[in-house]
């Protein structure tokens, strides 16, 4: 929902002819709707700009909407569905407004499709109230030579619409939006500007392009997890795919299924801050691993932007501190609980706010474990051991008065301790993405244990490709799970949007 509306009958503002509401009760038909009317809006400003570019004296101010999408019913009626999306609670006005309709067309057929099937009311397509700005009409990867601005006699926000901030953010997802008297409820937990201002961060931030991230994702804090899983990927490629497509690294390299190497995309002079690699399935139904760094900030950045394309899963893999004296160097942590330390959610989730281990990911995990370490029953209950992580925002905690944060640990029951997992999950929870844990122990600081560097290298050798294999097989795993399955009810507020 947008909490700004704009006149459509202005004089001084050019714009499209009227589109006129029409009525839909097939999906493929309203997403052929959408997607004609968000084509014929980013090409009438795109056009405009460019006309202005040559030379073109400005007539007038340029302005184009964004589609919607809009449902109204009037019963109470129970929906019996298995999802815990695709329909809405109770009678009323539902809209949300619309963008990049190719990028989420499968997304957007079902999402449709769910709503006409429970609900037996037509789908409503209509220009929203909120203007296209200029910069997300171009979409991604557009490139503007910087000698276009030298022909613009007036500034560029008197003519167009730019990125509008006080418009743009998280109150639907964080239950915070409130909508006013006679106003619409959300259809969808983010808006078209919210939507377009994430994909044009993660094509900066992993210099990959929105529509090659997948729907299962891998997080890690190690670059050793990002090596061995291009190697893993360019194996799978040159012996055929195994299932998979094409593998797309930064740069937009894509190595097909069946090609030993990149067949399109230029590689970039440096990696990009997170960069971003892709194992593509039909229908994003692959593997995507991003490497975030070290750090809350970094976990929060990315899934932000990342919960926009609806993933239906994501795990964290990567390296933590142990922190009993029974654990062992390369043992596993399976988080159940999350000690929230990392501060960078508070104003978004508070911290009493408990994040809850989802039965359908710990369940994955662990059966992957088994498979991949080949142990079961008390052996693989020692080399892997379930309980809290917590997470900090201060890497060098061991510097400082060890009594405070130690006692806290200990009132806690944590086992483990890193800088991400628990961003990550309570970001899972915030934007109902299925999410888990699996760590590794890399060193136990309270107990002296710390890795030498010769040490490091043989520990990172020997079990990084163990590690890698087990989070992609639980993902594999995850995938084939029906969606009623994998998508919990426990995500679920009390008012929820009827989009996934």
């Amino acid at each position: 929902m947008d909490k700004k509306t704009f006149d459509h009958t202005d004089a001084r503002i050019l714009s499209p002819d009227a589109y006129e509401p029409r009525s839909f009760s097939d999906p493929d038909e309203a997403l052929a709707a959408i997607s004609e009317l968000y084509a014929r809006n980013t090409a009438f400003l795109t056009d405009a700009f460019r006309g202005l570019s040559e030379g073109v004296p400005p007539a007038t101010r340029y302005r184009a909407y964004y589609p919607q999408v809009s449902l109204y019913t009037t019963s109470y009626g129970h929906v019996d569905s298995r999802l815990s999306y695709g329909h809405v609670t109770q009678p009323g006005h539902y809209t949300t407004s619309i963008t990049r309709p190719e990028l989420f067309a499968p997304y957007l057929k079902d999402q449709i499709g769910l709503l006409l099937k429970n609900h037996g009311v037509p789908i409503v397509v209509s220009e929203s109230d909120t203007p296209i700005p200029l910069h997300f009409a171009f979409g991604e990867g557009a490139y503007v030579e910087a000698s276009f601005a030298e022909n613009f006699t007036v500034p560029l926000r008197d003519l167009f619409d730019t990125p509008d901030l006080t418009n743009t953010d998280d109150e639907i997802a964080n239950g915070a939006y409130e909508p006013g008297p006679g106003e619409p409820s959300p259809l969808a937990p983010f808006t078209a500007q919210r939507i377009d201002y994430s994909l044009a961060r993660l094509s900066h931030y992993t210099a990959t392009n929105a529509d090659h991230f997948q729907n299962f994702v891998l997080f890690t804090n190690y670059q050793f997890y990002v090596d061995e899983f291009c190697a893993f990927a360019r194996r799978l490629m040159a012996e055929g795919g195994g299932g998979y497509e094409a593998f797309v690294e930064p740069g937009n390299l894509m190595t097909p299924a069946g090609s030993d190497e990149p067949t399109e995309g230029v590689a970039g002079v440096r990696l990009p801050q997170m960069p971003a690699y892709h194992l593509k399935k039909k229908s994003h139904g692959g593997i995507t691993m991003v490497n975030i760094g070290v750090g809350p900030s970094n976990a929060k950045t990315i899934t932000d932007h990342i919960a926009v394309l609806r993933p239906h899963a994501w795990l964290m893999l990567g390296h933590c501190a142990g922190l009993r004296n029974s654990q062992t160097l390369g043992d596993y942590v399976l988080a159940h609980a999350y000690v929230r330390e990392d501060h960078v959610l508070d104003d978004d989730l508070p911290v009493w706010v408990p994040i809850p281990a989802l039965a359908e990911i710990q369940v994955a995990l662990q059966e992957s474990v088994a498979e991949v370490t080949g142990l079961e029953g008390y052996d693989l209950k020692r080399i892997m051991r379930t309980g809290t992580v917590a997470t900090i925002d201060n890497r060098n905690w061991e510097l400082r008065d060890q009594r405070g944060p130690v006692k806290r640990l200990s009132q806690s029951r944590a086992i483990a301790l890193d800088m991400e997992s628990a961003t990550i999950a309570a970001n899972g929870f915030r934007f109902r993405v299925p999410y888990g844990t699996l760590l590794c122990v890399s060193d136990k600081p309270l107990h002296g244990e710390l890795k030498l560097p010769g040490m490091a290298t043989a520990f990172y050798r020997t079990q990084v490709s163990q590690h890698l294999e087990i989070g992609i097989r639980a993902m594999e795993k995850l995938a084939a799970m029906p969606p009623e399955r994998l998508h919990s009810r426990k995500l679920r507020s009390f008012y929820e949007t009827a989009f996934q």
